[in-house]
């Protein structure tokens, strides 16, 4: 399963360059940190992309 995570080009490539990964799981989305594999967050990506949007227009929990 592991040969289907992503990682942003800007994390460099040097194996200590922790960064988020994602990786398609069926219809989910699955973000991971690259530091700590084992905890995986499931989404879809509709929802994923309101959050993107959601913080790109400097949007505050609350």
């Amino acid at each position: 399963m592991d040969s289907g995570w992503q990682k942003s080009t800007f994390s460099g490539n040097e194996q200590s360059n922790d960064c988020v990964e994602v990786a398609v799981i069926g219809d989910a989305l699955a973000l991971r940190e690259s530091d700590t594999p084992a905890a995986v967050v499931r989404t879809t990506p509709p929802a994923l992309g309101a959050l993107i949007r959601a913080l790109k227009a400097g949007a505050r929990p609350g």
